[in-house]
């Protein structure tokens, strides 16, 4: 006995050190990120504007558009080749999955937060034997009788919604069937290669705007300025989260209204601070910024209400298709701003492709592969708290690197919006969560009590000194009689 405690003991002090080894590792993979990102945007704004080639749409259009090596995964990845090959193995899984969970999945007469209408089903009862008591000269003994409970003769029965009913079917099933279709129940509940597709079609066009905005943002304003006002995009979800709710959590409350107002104080102060740029560009450099933070909480709260499980969408694919259709579909955009005058088409220098292309490979593709790794060994609220970190380092990089002076303004700016940017992420994390509406309510019980003593403190010295005098009168009526 003592040894198996010894070994669990074992177990689980290795079990922790893992732990801890992994939740290390993310959080370096994370800084690296942030170190990645700040990198990046400091590149961006060198190649605009130190090597005199300001072409947001270019640089937006080919550093996307290197999303679709994610695409490569279908040559190295066996899942993802899985899914396209129509193997014996591919059928009977799909088959199976079909069988068995189409079902729960497809199912649409039910509520997805509510409980199905209630159906009532007559029981029947087995009869019970009879059980004998003992009886000694016709006298029993009442106690030895078992009190029986009366059922009713109906019973009523729900429905689970079908997110919870695939669940339990697959708690159902046994071990060795759950054993055996192991690499099949992995892609149960996931979108087909078709479906990732379609919904990457739908939001490229999103995610394009959304990086172009932020480029154009970095021709024309510092970085530190663009990150800070960038950060934003929580508080614009937040909004668009509770206008569109996908879900319970997302309603709105006093706790968002606090962050929503904190960021805007912060985000006033910021583009205040940026009007005072010698060119002129400074306030168009911020809407910039704000449109591209806006135009990433429309995607994040649009593929949210359209995928409702981050389990069920494939990151790598959805990116890599992103990519694929970046590249067909929005080439003839350099010929609209061409002819417009709006960026003349004009292809780099050699140095300058060498910039983009490492740029768009460490930049942007490995930076986001780095970033969903770092997430999976820590956790989301870690990597989306992490995000936050890229607003000093853009500080510290534009001040030493590009030798850029920030007023006061922009100072007391950037502290509410980072404050507000952690307040928006512990939010989103902890659903219902509402800590001003908590402590407003403790404020104001307190407040009530307190209140409540201070009516009865009169009332208590009014009988105090009602009683002492009759007390002190018997008194000495008692003392003269005697």
């Amino acid at each position: 006995m003592v040894w198996v405690f010894i070994m669990n003991r074992m177990g689980s002090q290795g079990s922790t050190v893992a732990q801890q080894r992994r939740m290390a590792l993310g959080v370096v993979i994370l800084l690296l990120v942030d170190v990645i990102w700040v990198a990046s945007s400091e590149l961006t704004s060198y190649i605009f504007k130190r090597q005199e080639y300001n072409k947001p749409f270019f640089s937006t259009f080919t550093k996307t558009s290197m999303f679709v090596l994610y695409l490569l995964g279908f040559l190295l990845w066996r899942p993802w080749r899985q899914q396209c090959t129509g193997s014996l193995r591919g059928r009977h899984a799909a088959f199976f999955a079909e069988a068995y969970f189409t079902p729960c999945i497809n199912d649409t007469s039910l509520n997805d937060h509510t409980l199905s209408e209630p159906l009532y089903v007559p029981v029947k009862f087995q009869d019970l034997p009879t059980e004998q008591t003992n009886c000694v000269n016709g006298d029993c003994d009442s106690t030895s009788k078992k009190q029986r409970v009366r059922f009713s003769n109906i019973m009523e029965v729900r429905q689970l919604p079908s997110t919870q009913a695939l669940e339990a079917k697959l708690s159902r099933m046994s071990f060795p069937a759950a054993k055996d279709q192991e690499s099949m129940l992995r892609t149960v509940g996931k979108l087909t290669v078709t479906d990732v597709a379609k919904i990457s079609f739908f939001f490229c066009f999103v995610w394009f705007l959304a990086n172009l905005s932020y480029q154009e943002a970095l021709s024309d304003t510092p970085v530190a300025i663009v990150n800070v006002l960038s950060s934003t995009s929580g508080l614009f979800t937040l909004i668009l989260a509770a206008v569109f709710p996908s879900n319970s959590s997302d309603r709105f409350t006093l706790s968002k209204l606090l962050a929503v107002a904190l960021s805007m104080g912060g985000v006033a102060l910021v583009s205040f601070s940026s009007m005072d740029s010698p060119d002129g560009k400074g306030a168009t450099g911020s809407l910039w910024s704000l449109a591209g933070a806006a135009l990433y909480a429309v995607y994040i709260v649009m593929i949210k209400r359209k995928v409702d499980r981050e389990d069920k969408l494939d990151i790598p694919m959805f990116f890599g298709f992103v990519g694929l259709f970046k590249l067909l579909l929005l080439w003839p955009g350099f010929l609209v701003l061409h002819y417009t005058g709006f960026e003349a088409f004009e292809l780099p220098s050699k140095l300058v492709w060498t910039y983009i292309l490492i740029n768009g490979l460490i930049g942007t593709v490995l930076s986001e592969f780095l970033w969903l790794w770092g997430c999976f060994l820590t956790s989301s609220l870690i990597g989306t708290l992490a995000l936050s970190l890229t607003i000093p380092l853009s500080i510290i990089a534009d001040i030493c690197m590009q030798k850029v002076s920030f007023s006061w303004l922009f100072f007391a700016g950037a502290v509410p919006v980072f404050l507000s940017f952690f307040i928006a992420t512990l939010l989103c994390h902890y659903n219902n969560w509402d800590p001003v509406m908590v402590g407003l309510r403790r404020v104001f019980a307190f407040i009530c009590r307190s209140k409540h003593r201070i009516q009865r403190l009169p009332e208590d010295s009014e009988q105090c000194e009602s009683l002492i005098p009759l007390h002190t009168v018997s008194h000495d009526n008692e003392s003269f009689c005697s």
